[in-house]
Parts: C-alpha cells; sequence; structure tokens
C-alpha cells in the first residue's frame, strides 16, 4: 500500500527459519545495511505517502480540512491524500513536468496546481476530479497563489511573467510584464487590493491586479546573496535591512498579525534559522541546524513555528524563547517544503526521498503552550 497510516508503536516481523541448522554471522560479514520496506527505528512519523515515484516539490495542507493534504513532484503527478486514513488517495493527473507549486483557495474548495509544463489546473478539493486547465505562460509555473477572498489564482512564470485567472469562470484576466528574469515568488497582499511578486531579477514590484500597472518597482532586492529588506508597498522605500545571513536565503515568512511582538523568520543555506524583532531590525534569537533550512512555516497563529532540513529533520522552535522544542526524524534525504493542519495538530514535510510524511504535534505543544 502507498498510503500508509501508522501507529507510534511499529509492528515487528518474525519469520520461521528453515531448521537446517544455525548460521552465525559476524560484523565481517555485513556487507551493507538497510530498511526492510522504508521503516527506520528513528521514523517519528503518524503517517507516510509513498505514492509518488519521484522527488516531491510541492505541498500544501486544505484550510478547511484538517486532515486533506495536496503533494506535488517530479513524476509529473500530484495527490491527495487524509491523513489518518491509509486506504484514500486521489491521483491529480494531467501535467506533462514536475509539478513545482500547489495551492488551496482560501475556502478549501479549489486546489490549484502548477507545472513545469506551464500550465495551472484546478481540481474540485473535496474529489480530486479537474475542474479546468488554464494555460498561457510561456515557461514553467513557479508558484501559484489565490486570492484571500475568492477563486482568482495567480500563477508566476519562468518566462517572465504573472498570470491571473478566474477559476470559477475558467477565464484569462490578466498578464503582468514587468520582470526580466524569472517570476519566483509572489502573492495577494492580504487585503487582496495588491500584488507584490518577486524575480530572479533581484528587483520587487507591487501590482495593480486591475490594471496591470506596476506601482513600485523595488531594485536590489535578493536572497541568493543572504541579504533580506523590509520593504514599506505603500511607499515602495525600504525600510530595513536584515543582515546576518551568510549564504542564500531559502524561505522568509512574517509572524502571524495576532504576535504581540511583530517579527519575522528567515532561513538559509548557511544552516541558520534566524528570528528577527522587526521593531529594533535585530534578530531575537539565531537557531543553529545540522544543515541549510530550506522551509519554515509559523505554526497557526502560535508562538510556535517550524522549520525543514537539508538532513530531513523537521523541527519545531519557539519564537518567544528561542529553543528547539522538538525534532521529528523520519526522511531519509532533504525536506523541500513543510505545511501545517488546519488545526495545528500536525506538521506534513515533503522530501527528496519521494515521501510525504506527516508529524504529530498536539502533544508537546499542549504541554509547552
Amino acid at each position: 500500500m502507498s498510503n500508509t497510516a501508522k501507529s507510534n508503536s511499529p509492528a515487528v516481523e518474525e519469520e520461521e527459519e528453515d531448521d537446517e541448522g544455525d548460521v552465525f554471522l559476524g560484523e565481517s560479514d555485513v556487507i551493507h545495511e538497510f530498511d526492510v520496506d522504508g521503516e527506520d527505528e528513528n521514523d517519528d512519523s503518524v503517517h507516510t505517502f509513498t505514492g509518488h515515484k519521484g522527488e516531491l516539490y510541492a505541498l500544501a495542507c486544505s484550510p478547511t480540512d484538517p486532515t486533506l493534504v495536496a503533494t506535488g513532484g517530479g513524476d509529473d503527478k500530484g495527490f491527495l491524500f487524509k491523513i489518518g486514513n491509509g486506504d484514500w488517495a486521489a491521483e491529480l493527473p494531467g501535467h506533462k513536468d514536475s509539478v513545482s507549486s500547489l495551492a488551496f483557495s482560501y475556502d478549501g474548495q479549489l486546489l490549484a496546481s502548477g507545472g513545469l509544463d506551464g500550465v495551472v489546473q484546478i481540481f474540485d478539493a473535496s474529489s480530486g476530479a479537474l475542474k479546468c486547465v488554464l494555460d498561457g505562460p510561456g515557461g514553467g509555473i513557479e508558484w501559484v497563489k489565490w486570492h484571500p477572498r475568492g477563486h482568482i489564482v495567480l500563477a508566476g512564470s519562468e518566462d517572465c511573467s504573472m498570470w491571473m485567472w478566474n477559476a470559477d469562470k475558467e477565464a484569462y484576466l490578466n498578464m503582468f510584464a514587468g520582470h526580466n528574469q524569472s517570476v519566483t515568488c509572489g502573492d495577494f497582499t492580504p487585503d487582496g487590493k495588491l500584488i507584490c511578486t518577486g524575480s530572479d531579477d533581484a528587483s520587487l514590484i507591487v501590482w495593480n491586479p486591475k490594471t496591470c500597472e506596476s506601482i513600485h518597482v523595488v531594485k536590489g532586492n535578493g536572497s541568493k546573496d543572504g541579504s533580506v529588506h523590509i520593504v514599506n508597498i505603500v511607499t515602495g522605500k525600504v525600510v530595513s535591512s536584515l543582515t546576518s545571513h551568510t549564504e542564500s536565503v531559502e524561505c522568509v515568512k512574517f509572524s502571524p498579525s495576532s504576535a504581540t511582538i511583530p517579527m519575522a523568520a528567515t532561513g538559509g543555506m548557511d544552516k541558520k534559522l534566524i528570528i528577527w524583532d522587526l521593531q529594533h531590525s535585530t534578530p531575537r534569537f539565531i537557531c543553529d541546524h545540522a544543515e541549510g533550512v530550506t522551509c519554515v512555516t509559523w505554526v497557526g497563529t502560535s508562538k510556535y513555528l517550524a522549520t525543514g532540513c537539508a538532513d530531513g529533520t523537521v523541527s519545531v522552535w519557539d519564537s518567544l524563547l528561542g529553543n528547539c522544542v522538538h525534532t521529528f526524524h523520519g526522511h531519509q534525504d532533504a525536506v523541500q517544503a513543510i505545511s501545517v493542519s488546519a488545526n495545528t495538530e500536525f506538521v506534513v514535510s515533503v522530501s527528496v526521498d519521494n515521501t510525504a510524511r506527516v508529524y504529530e504535534t498536539s502533544e508537546f505543544l499542549n504541554k509547552t503552550a
């Protein structure tokens, strides 16, 4: 079975051996050690999804169903599966190249998948049925995002453009041109009135989604050089620069709006998670990892955040104390993305090792809250 829910106590299978006399092996006889069926005594996951036949790149947890997870990868496929239900999975076919990005709509009804084939597909999230195919971009899709209060979907492309469609009407709305290299990140602002995009050309552009006009172009932004800049999108001015990373910055997340102290978290290939005090533009804590930090997310509206690491681990941190609350083991290779279930009881991660793994957070988060 490719989709397994596991108890905390691993099952031990015993085989009867042929009664042909005992054979004893010494350490010198061991050529290679490996895990049977991929099971590992250091696997902390409560659910493992192994339906993919290649590396996993994309991950999304439903904002409304705490058990529903979407994954995508290098086998050109996406899947929906449910945490704790190893008997159900829905394949999301149709892409002709790697599935690079996934996103649920704000109401959890729709799922968008973006592929390196330049196509965005829209699925019914509850059944996995394909609703429509949105095309136009001349290069691979780097990311997909939804409007915070509607079924309007955005996608950034390797061909330097960004596209916007109405998913309900299967209609093209606008194409945004202004970057001169791949549009590597972007999103609506929380009120849905503006769009911000970042590119390999080291610029940030603030857009009017209705007119396609670029309101501000902020040059000199980057992450490959280890720099982080805070920009006021109303004025288009850089208000502060956060300089502590020494290698490429791979991920950035602001703290929840409900946080008592405005913070940001950044992770880099310098093996550091840095939790920033945005009021003073200074690091509150520098949290060391064994390898590069590939992804970071806040755990709901709590004080905790989770990181994915190139060594395959997932760690949970207390942003107010700077300490590691727990480190989960299970993946055999680098973690590519992490997400948190709608009820914050699970952290889900996908990896180069072809698997998605689910870790239970509720036990220790409740104890330390």
